[in-house]
């Protein structure tokens, strides 16, 4: 029997694939990632991640340090080094549809197949739809010189971005899907580490396994959204959305966590995971069974468009020529990530308004320069508030919560704002002479009095 420790490849080093990468290096393996991309491929192995994750940088130069990671644009120097190969590459969604695009996919898969000639592992970890694993094992099969001996599993990831670290070395539980005995024990091996911590396993069928994330994803979306749809009925009605979710987050059978109003979510995954997964389920013939997920994301559309609706109303109706401070670009704190970031739509829609609209965020900038050179950026708080007529809070970074509304109030034109996010202190804002207003809470409404446990739970989206 082989005692030899197992070599690893990580295809695609993006987000997910550079983390991985990382993560294993540190629990001792040696490590190969493989990119298509040779710039990323130079920036890795010169110890910088091409993207912002808190605690990344120092594990890549650990991981390098220690000799267990490199980096390659090499497909048949990975297929001669690895023995597990976790693909990792991005499933977007297409172009002109709500399909996910498997086209990088099936290019990693066929690209190691064919260069493979040994019994070996290939593990998926991209979300992709329900049935496209058993796809790829017959592919794979056909074009492997190594044939029904290469094997193919799913392992889904449930990152959070600004977490990505602890998530991968202490996950809150692994999900393996398999066809053989064989691939299992293999990827016990490779986490036995995690394992050890008694992590929770869940063995499964391929396709249970790529169900898992997009399940996962779409509870979550449909969570967010509830209280979301709440907030409308609140504006309605003259109720308050914060002590709704207050009262409900009480009941254990529906609990706190994202129970959070305001905004929205965004980011790279649930909101084109949601969308692919009715596109899959139509193609199955069962669409009916998660059209409840079309009016999901609808809602989750229209806060964009409310909080537009705010900032408006707070300028007298009219944003032609209105200053506004636009805080925030990344669809969530401790982010550089703006792929469908709801903070990002809404200073665009203001600009398409007439409104001057000045946007900081501590790290997303460069990345909505490239999304939307219109916009103005400017590199701090100050100079982003300097004469705003309104400022609107849309990423809910520790900087713009701790904000002093005082000293904010000598530097903007006029004390105006809307927290998109819920994330600040209505009461101490109007003691400064602020106009604050919030998504789902009445023009007079203070902050909801919460315990420490419950702003635990009420947490923002990830």
């Amino acid at each position: 029997m082989n005692t030899e420790p197992l070599r690893v490849t990580v295809i695609g080093t993006g987000y997910l694939g550079a983390t991985h990468a990382v993560c294993m290096a540190i629990l001792g393996y040696d490590v190969l990632g493989v990119d298509v991309d040779r710039e990323k491929i130079a920036e890795l192995s010169a110890g910088r991640v091409p993207f912002f994750e808190p605690g990344l940088d120092e594990k890549l130069r650990e991981a390098l340090g220690s000799d267990r990671i490199r980096f390659t644009a090499d497909f048949d120097e990975a297929a001669r080094f690895g023995d597990i190969h976790f693909v990792c590459v991005g499933t977007p969604q297409q172009e002109g549809s709500n399909a996910a695009e498997l086209a990088y996919v099936e290019s990693a898969f066929r690209e190691l197949a064919t260069r493979i000639d040994r019994k070996a592992l290939l593990v998926g970890k991209s979300t992709v739809p329900v049935g496209t694993a058993q796809r790829l094992t017959e592919m794979v099969h056909d074009v492997s010189p190594a044939g029904d001996e290469l094997e193919l599993a799913w392992n889904p990831e449930f990152l959070r971005e600004g977490f990505a670290v602890e998530d991968t070395l202490h996950p809150d539980r692994l999900v393996f899907g398999v066809t053989s005995e064989w691939a299992e024990q293999q990827l016990r091996a490779v986490f036995r580490p995690i394992l050890d911590e008694d992590t929770p396993l869940v063995v499964a069928d391929l396709a249970t396994a790529e169900l898992v994330k997009v399940a996962a994803n779409s509870f979550l979306a449909t969570k967010i959204s509830y209280i979301n749809a709440m907030a409308e009925v609140c504006e309605a009605t003259g109720a308050d959305v914060d002590l709704l979710a207050t009262a409900l987050s009480y009941d254990d059978r529906i609990g706190g966590r994202f129970l959070k109003p305001g905004l929205g979510f965004g980011g790279g995954c649930l909101p084109k995971d949601i969308r692919a997964f009715r596109h899959r389920a139509e193609e199955l013939g069962i669409g009916q069974s998660v059209a409840f997920l079309g009016e999901v994301d609808a809602i989750n559309i229209r806060r964009r468009e409310r909080t537009v609706d705010l900032v408006r109303e707070l300028a007298g109706g009219d944003l032609t020529g209105v200053r506004v401070a636009a805080l925030g670009a990344a669809f969530k704190p401790n982010s550089d990530d703006v792929r469908d970031a709801p903070a990002l739509d809404v200073a665009r829609l203001l600009y398409l308004e007439g409104a001057h609209v000045v946007v900081y965020d501590p790290e997303a900038n460069a990345n909505a320069h490239r999304a939307y050179p219109d916009l103005d950026y400017v590199d701090s708080l100050g100079d982003a508030t300097d004469g705003a007529e309104v400022v609107v809070l849309l990423t809910e970074w520790d900087e713009f919560r701790s904000a002093d509304p005082g000293l904010l109030g000598h530097i903007v034109a006029q004390r105006r704002i809307v927290d998109a996010r819920h994330a600040l202190d209505a009461e101490r804002y109007r003691a400064a002479g602020w106009e604050y207003r919030a998504l789902g809470r009445p023009d007079g409404a203070g902050a909801a009095q919460l315990t420490p446990h419950e702003k635990d739970v009420l947490t923002p989206p990830s």
